[in-house]
């Protein structure tokens, strides 16, 4: 009795007649079968108002609007699972993206980084040895190292075999004994090499024992290097002071010689040399001169496939020069701080000049003056890539400009050339490092 009592048609207040009521309820039932949020749960009790005519059945009209409200429940459902599905997929894409960028990363810096080297090597070829998959490490600059110290190794046995020639004309049974000593450890330092390549060529290598490995070889070289020198004092006091040469056979940023003097302030300077060279690309840094404050202060470079330059104060001129055919070349730059005029003279010609090089600016004193490299700080700092590799002899520097006449008579190695009143060529004002060499040098008598 109760529930039919529930169910008889009640009389509609004035305020909530049919024109009314009918918007009403259309608004609540939106409201309600919307979702609100990720938050919200279906599950729980939902009073729906619905409309019936005024002689309707209150109990009868109340099942339509139950089943539009469960359609309108499962479809937002349906629509909501959709949505987390997509959003689990994007997640899962945005890692494996990530993933990928990583390694494409890894690959792009190995890819620089191989570029770099080959950039620097003097047009040396690189090894076989790396692979190019995702995160592997390369193995190149292994087989470089192992080039460098192969030509190391045939430059001192060349060196050997001039002290053996030299020991037919002059014998002795101690210096004899001890170039077979030497010549065994040469033998040994081959072997290992070999072995080192062998290593590599199995895929044996191990690059945590690398800096040990080396720095061991390098401390062998070294010996080697300055008992082989101490030999070669018996050729080097039959030779005038002047008649050497140094030789760079490697592109390293260890191998150099450094001038014991340093210059003065100078408002003009004149600085010749026989140079030879083939390195390719370019032949690198001749000479550098460091002050503090000012690493660039006077410079002379071929660096990459740019010609060559000469710097002063970071300001910088390219000079005509074409000397990097492997034959020997006679080269003089002059310049004075008046107006920054410059000349520059090949084989005894000039083949260029210009003016606004640096002007009014002396050169200044105190600085540190290197042959064969770059200086990035106050000597040192150098750098691989711009090393220079080749021979070089007969540096002078003078604190005045050469009339055409006096770099003539140098180029021709005439009677009247003078040495440099600043810096002179001599042994005794050079000191060598890192496995360059000073080789007897005549200039004119031995030239290409």
């Amino acid at each position: 009795m109760a529930a039919l009592a529930r169910c008889l048609p009640l009389p509609l207040p004035p305020f909530l007649s049919l024109p009314r009521f009918l918007p009403l309820s259309l608004a609540l039932l939106l409201a309600l079968s919307a979702p609100r949020g990720r938050a919200q749960s279906f599950g729980q009790t939902r009073f729906i108002c619905t409309s019936v005519p005024l002689d309707g059945d209150m109990c009868a009209a109340t099942a339509p609007g139950g089943g539009s409200a469960e359609e309108l429940k499962s479809t937002v459902l349906q629509l909501r699972e959709t949505v987390l599905q997509q959003k689990e997929t994007i997640m899962n894409q945005k890692d494996t993206i990530r993933e990928l960028t990583a390694k494409l990363g890894r690959c792009e810096s190995q890819s620089v980084l191989d570029g770099e080297s080959k950039g620097g090597g003097g047009g040396r070829k690189q090894g076989g040895f790396s692979k190019n998959t995702m995160g592997d490490l390369s193995r190149a600059p292994a087989a470089e190292t192992l080039s460098q110290l192969g030509q190391t190794l045939q430059s001192l046995k060349t060196r050997l075999e001039n002290l053996e020639q030299f020991s037919r004309m002059n014998s002795s049974g101690q210096s004899t004994n001890l170039k077979d000593i030497l010549q065994n450890k040469i033998d040994d330092l081959e072997k290992e090499v070999l072995s080192r390549v062998n290593s590599l060529e199995e895929g044996k290598y191990n690059p945590k024992n690398e800096s040990e490995e080396r720095g061991k070889i390098e401390s062998t070289l070294t010996s080697l290097h300055q008992r082989i020198s101490d030999l070669e004092k018996g050729q080097k006091d039959n030779r005038p002071p002047d008649r050497f040469q140094l030789t760079f056979p490697l592109r390293t940023n260890y191998m150099y010689a450094k001038v014991k003097k340093s210059l003065p302030e100078m408002y003009a300077f004149s600085i010749c040399m026989w140079i030879k060279s083939s390195a390719s690309p370019g032949m690198g840094t001749p000479f550098s001169y460091a002050v503090p404050g000012q690493a660039n202060e006077l410079v002379l470079i071929e660096w990459g496939n740019n010609p060559m330059e000469i710097l002063i104060n970071d300001k910088v001129a390219k000079l005509p020069f074409i000397i990097n055919d492997g034959k020997w070349h006679h080269i003089c730059v002059t310049w004075t701080t008046r107006d920054g005029v410059w000349e520059a003279y090949q084989d005894g010609t000039q083949t260029g000049s210009g003016e606004n090089l640096a002007p009014y600016h002396p050169i200044k004193p105190q600085g540190v003056l290197v042959l064969g490299q770059e200086q990035d700080t106050l000597g040192g700092g150098f750098d691989a890539t711009q090393a220079f590799v080749g021979e070089l002899a007969h540096f002078n520097v003078w604190d005045r400009r050469l009339s055409p006449g006096e770099v003539y008579a140098l180029a021709t190695c005439s009677s009247k050339a003078q040495a440099g009143n600043v810096i002179a060529w001599a042994e005794t004002n050079i000191d060598i490092y890192g496995g360059a060499t000073k080789w007897t040098f005549e200039a004119c008598r031995q030239l290409n």
